[in-house]
C-alpha cells in the first residue's frame, strides 16, 4: 500500500499572485510604456499587499489603486529621459514592421496622454480586460457609470487619435 503525501494547503496569496500579476503587469505597462518600470511597480504593489496586516475584502481593486498611485509617484519625482535616437535599422521588412508597429504604438500613447486620468485608467482597464465592477472599485465610481464614462474616453482618444474609422 502506496501512502499519498498529504495535499498541501493553498496560499491565498500566491494565487492571488498567479492569477492577477499578468493582468496587472499589463495594465501598467500600458500605462508607461515601459515593461521594466512596470514589472517594478507591479511588485511593488503586491509587496504592499502582502504587508496588510489583514487579507483585504476586494484586493484586486486596491492592487490597481495602488500600481496606478507607485506609477504616478514615480513620475512626479523623476523627468522621464528622452528616447535615444533612432535605431539603425536595416530595410528587412520585419524591421519596417517593427518601426511601423512603434510609431504606431507611440500615436497611441501621445493620445492617451491627452486625455485625462481617469479616462486614461478606463480605456488602459479596458484593454487588459478588467470588468466593469473591477474597473468602478479601481476608479471610486459607481459601476452604472462605467459604460457611459467608457464611451466618452472612447470618443475622446478617437479625436486626440485623429478621429479615423481603424482607430483602435
Amino acid at each position: 500500500m502506496t501512502r499519498r503525501a498529504p495535499p498541501r494547503p493553498t496560499e491565498p496569496f500566491a494565487d492571488l499572485f498567479r492569477t492577477h500579476y499578468p493582468r496587472l503587469l499589463s495594465y501598467v505597462t500600458r500605462l508607461c510604456g515601459e515593461p521594466d518600470l512596470a514589472a517594478d511597480i507591479v511588485q511593488e504593489a503586491f509587496v504592499r499587499l502582502h504587508a496588510q496586516p489583514r487579507p483585504l475584502e476586494t484586493p484586486v481593486p486596491w492592487l490597481i489603486t495602488v500600481a496606478t498611485n507607485l506609477l504616478r509617484n514615480t513620475r512626479t519625482r523623476s523627468t522621464r529621459r528622452a528616447e535615444l535616437a533612432a535605431m539603425a535599422m536595416d530595410d528587412t521588412p520585419e524591421d519596417r514592421d517593427l518601426v511601423v508597429l512603434r510609431e504606431e504604438q507611440a500615436r497611441v500613447r501621445a493620445a492617451l496622454g491627452t486625455l485625462m486620468p481617469r479616462d486614461q485608467q478606463l480605456l488602459t482597464l479596458l484593454a487588459c480586460g478588467y470588468s466593469y465592477r473591477e474597473m468602478s472599485q479601481a476608479l471610486g465610481i459607481h459601476e452604472t457609470s462605467v459604460g457611459t464614462l467608457l464611451s466618452r474616453a472612447k470618443r475622446a482618444f478617437r479625436l486626440a487619435y485623429g478621429g479615423r474609422d481603424d482607430t483602435p
